[in-house]
């Protein structure tokens, strides 16, 4: 099978700073993702710093945030194509809220224990999984034309970066001045604004069409996987993003546990790496519009992809004094989210172009389980491999194959493209009276 034909998109003539919906829904997500930031250092830091957590009961925390993604997000995909996307939303955010608002009230009433912390953080990524296989496919409905789907992607793009550059200084103050269990309380607190805006939108979502033929889950989820492995640009997009994930995950997990139990650098300082390293993320966001139109599409994707992998060298070859060493890794983490930034807003608009709106929800499943699995994935190996050779050692397994992953890159028919796949049809239903489902094309 071979790529789908490319198109190039022109600038459509408004802007979706015209479109109130998008961007209430934007400034809710934005929140949101600062908010998250927050629980990603703060959650690790309670079971260090309350429970003196091991490197593998570290592992195994960031391992249950992200595996429900690699056994529920193809069938919660499912229910995102048959349903309304903004209701299951609301759901998802309000279970957030109230999963982390519960930490802080048993670390005050001396109930939270290891064992809760991780029951939380495995419910908290249930709810996640509802939201994310839910969010991409809603964004269509508010944006409508496919014109404004690479400024779309550049926007969430940017809030996804500015997050990463505000959240982690953020957290490492609240948790140096609040404690890390109660600085949960602001990314609990973000999930209520992201609920309000979520209500705020006016914009109707329409019914998913009813199929023609009565539809099984199994068939549903093939159909969804096919739809993905058959087409080459999506296929290579989730197997090269599922190592790319699996990279960065493992990376920072190991230099948490690197710069905690190695280096003794306080969360003030862990914060203020992250923080000043990823305004890379939010320069590859906010160019990625001009790079994308004065370059070709697959170019641009690799060089971005290959600073991404690339990035965790630095952090290996990092020594000297300390202040050396600090730069060092403000620069490893700056090269991966520059080229994050940029490879983000690629990703996004070739999967949202390559993929009819009846299949976008199971698009995004699939997308998840393999990105998030991989992360998933990451974060356990982080944590068993820190615990068996040291974290350093570990870093260095972790970069070398970081950078061997450039051979699957290089080889990848999205490094070849000129621009965006030429918009594809729904797959035809089947008429047929006992058919199951869909086939996906």
């Amino acid at each position: 099978m071979t790529a789908a034909p490319t198109r190039t998109v022109e600038p459509p003539e408004e802007s979706l700073w015209r479109n109130r919906d998008f961007l209430t829904f934007w400034l809710g997500e934005t929140l949101s993702l600062l908010g998250t930031q927050v629980t990603n250092l703060a959650l690790p830091l309670t079971a260090i710093t309350s429970f003196h957590a091991t490197d593998e009961q570290v592992g195994l925390l960031r391992f249950l945030q992200l595996v429900p993604y690699l056994g529920l997000a193809l069938v919660f995909g499912v229910w995102a194509d048959r349903a309304r996307r903004r209701p299951i939303m609301l759901g998802a955010n309000f279970a957030r809220m109230l999963l982390l608002a519960l930490v802080p009230v048993l670390y005050w009433t001396d109930a939270l224990s290891t064992a809760s912390l991780l029951v939380i953080a495995c419910a908290v990524g249930v709810a996640s999984v509802l939201f994310d296989v839910s969010w991409m496919a809603y964004v269509p409905t508010l944006v409508r034309d496919p014109a404004h789907y690479v400024e779309a992607g550049a926007k969430t793009g940017m809030s996804s970066s500015a997050a990463d550059v505000a959240g982690p200084g953020l957290a490492g103050v609240l948790v140096g001045a609040l404690t890390a269990p109660v600085a949960l309380i602001v990314d609990a607190f973000s999930y209520l604004v992201s609920l309000i805006s979520l209500l705020l939108i006016r914009t109707p979502e329409p019914r998913p069409r009813p199929p023609s033929a009565r539809r099984h889950l199994p068939t549903e989820l093939r159909d969804g996987l096919r739809w993905v492995l058959k087409n080459p640009v999506l296929r290579s997009l989730a197997l090269i993003g599922f190592c790319c994930n699996f990279s960065m995950v493992t990376v920072w997990t190991m230099f948490l546990l690197y710069g905690t139990h190695d280096l003794h650098l306080g969360p003030t300082t862990l914060g203020t790496i992250f923080a000043t390293a990823s305004v890379g993320g939010l320069i590859g966001a906010a160019v990625s519009r001009k790079v994308i139109r004065r370059f070709r599409l697959g170019p641009v994707y690799f060089v971005a992809q290959a600073v991404l992998l690339t990035g965790p060298t630095l952090i290996v070859l990092a020594a000297g004094p300390r202040p050396v060493m600090v730069g060092m890794f403000v620069l490893s983490f700056f090269t991966t989210y520059l080229g994050l930034g940029v490879a983000g807003v690629v990703i996004v608009s070739l999967r949202q172009a390559s993929t009819p709106q009846s299949m976008m929800g199971r698009m995004t499943a699939v997308f998840r389980t393999l990105l998030f699995g991989g992360g998933a994935l990451g974060g356990l190996s982080a944590g068993l491999l820190s615990g068996r050779i040291g974290a350093h050692g570990a870093l260095t397994v972790a970069a070398i194959g970081s950078a061997a992953v450039l051979i699957a890159l290089f080889l990848s028919p999205v490094s070849r493209l000129a621009g965006l796949p030429t918009a594809p049809s729904a797959p035809e239903e089947p008429v047929t009276t006992g058919a199951a489902g869909r086939a996906a094309g």
